[in-house]
């Protein structure tokens, strides 16, 4: 039998894999055995009586626990099997943490190690009381804005007559009477007075990732986060503003609201609060948002572009955003970010794991992004041929009114477009157009 996520061969024995016993308790349990090559064949071992004494006794000296050590013979040849049983509390090795996750162990450090202890205690982030925290903190705007969200998603129980304190309660955001950390990332009036990076920042690059154009950071709850973020995308980044009230508007040369919304969404509900700020962004031909906090154990990438189990890294948040009608709790948001892509006509969006975080990537239309990506074409001939492309054609006028250039910059910029073949030049004077070639 080969090696797999639960078990483990070794030819010889080696304190090091003390830490495999660590990584197997913090998991699922498994089993190493000692004298077997890689394939499994018993090769044996000839210390296998010392073994016997020590390894029960070390086990439980220096990780505190208790496993099943077996001597097994075969055609005169001995190995050893140590079963280690999954443990309810965490176990570590001279104050280090391992856990098994697929066929490797990992040192567990960081923000993935804070997460790890809280749920062996059966607790998550967001669910921990902010001792520093008052009912003053709360901004009774954002939880305003809230409930007629939710007034609208019909999945709230009756709040008429109830108060903010009631109401915080109701929605298991407090603990008697003290408030959950998850109060302050939804509602809080300035949550970055109790944790760092609770902000989203979103950066216009040009050609490459040293380019950065420009950029502006928003900072709040998640109520306000959600409405100011699509304003300043409006703003300053999209060549069209959306609305991001509709479930699925397709731009044509933009991208669908339906999955800016999910992302955005998917981003501050589900990202690690102990790391950095949601970072978003913007090139000519793509659209991307990172957030920290890599994805949780029994999901896989794979498992993102089918129907999974709905997992939380941050469980209150998601229930409350979930009853105020923002998400849906079966785990099908990054389904509907490939779906809205297909309707629009656009590439499939890239998911992928990256510095310790989760990062979606929209694409433009494939003959656009070509376009974008293989001409040497100046900043205001790329916005023009991304504004134009669902009219079909450009007039000098309409391009000298959005620049704001002079005559002569405008026939410059639209006459290299010709010679390169990517518009064709019809009329004369007053009645000239200049029409998009598919």
């Amino acid at each position: 039998m080969p090696e797999h996520q639960n078990i483990e061969y070794k030819a010889s024995w080696h304190d090091d894999y003390l830490k495999w016993i660590v990584g197997y308790a913090n998991a699922q349990g498994g089993i190493i055995y000692i004298g077997k090559d890689n394939d499994g064949k018993v090769t044996g071992i000839d210390d296998y009586k010392r073994l016997m004494d020590e390894l029960p006794n070390k086990i439980r000296d220096l990780l505190g626990m208790i496993t099943e050590v077996n001597l097994h013979e075969e055609k005169g040849l001995y190995y050893i099997e140590i079963i280690t049983p999954p443990y309810t509390v965490p176990i570590s090795l001279r104050g280090r943490y391992y856990y098994r996750s697929g066929s490797t162990k990992q040192e567990l450090t960081g923000n993935s190690l804070n997460e790890f202890l809280l749920k062996k205690t059966g607790k998550t982030w967001d669910d921990i009381i902010e001792a520093n925290a008052t009912i003053n903190d709360i901004d009774e705007k954002s939880v305003a804005q809230y409930l007629k969200t939710a007034e609208r998603s019909g999945r709230l129980p009756d709040t008429e007559g109830l108060s903010l304190t009631d109401l915080l309660e109701k929605l298991r955001l407090t603990e008697n009477g003290k408030i959950k950390r998850a109060a302050i990332i939804l509602f809080g009036k300035d949550p970055g007075r109790f944790y760092p990076n609770i902000l989203v920042k979103m950066g216009r690059f040009g050609s490459n990732d040293f380019d950065l154009k420009f950029q502006e950071t928003e900072e709040g709850n998640i109520i306000q986060l959600l409405r100011e973020v699509p304003n300043q995308l409006n703003r300053k980044f999209f060549i069209k503003p959306v609305s991001f009230e509709g479930l699925l508007r397709i731009e044509k040369g933009e991208y669908p609201v339906a999955a800016l919304r999910e992302m955005l969404l998917n981003a501050l509900v589900h990202r690690s609060y102990m790391g950095s700020m949601v970072q978003i962004r913007i090139y000519d031909n793509r659209f991307s948002i990172w957030n920290e906090g890599i994805l949780l154990e029994g999901l896989t990438i794979a498992s993102l572009r089918r129907q999974h189990p709905s997992r939380q890294r941050n469980p209150i948040i998601a229930e409350v955003c979930f009853k105020g009608g923002y998400i849906d709790s079966w785990g099908s948001g990054t389904l509907k970010i490939i779906d809205s892509c297909h309707e629009a006509g656009l590439p499939e969006p890239e998911i992928k794991e990256q510095d310790g975080g989760m990062q979606i990537t929209l694409f433009k239309d494939v003959h656009m992004a070509d376009i974008l990506g293989n001409y040497s074409l100046n900043e205001r001939q790329k916005e023009a041929l991304l504004f134009w492309e669902k009219e079909g054609e450009i007039t000098s006028g309409k391009y000298k009114e959005k620049f704001n250039v002079t005559d002569r910059t405008v026939l410059r910029d639209l006459n290299e477009l010709v010679d390169l073949g990517l518009l064709i030049k019809i009329g004369e004077k007053k009645t000239t157009k200049y029409i998009f070639i598919k």
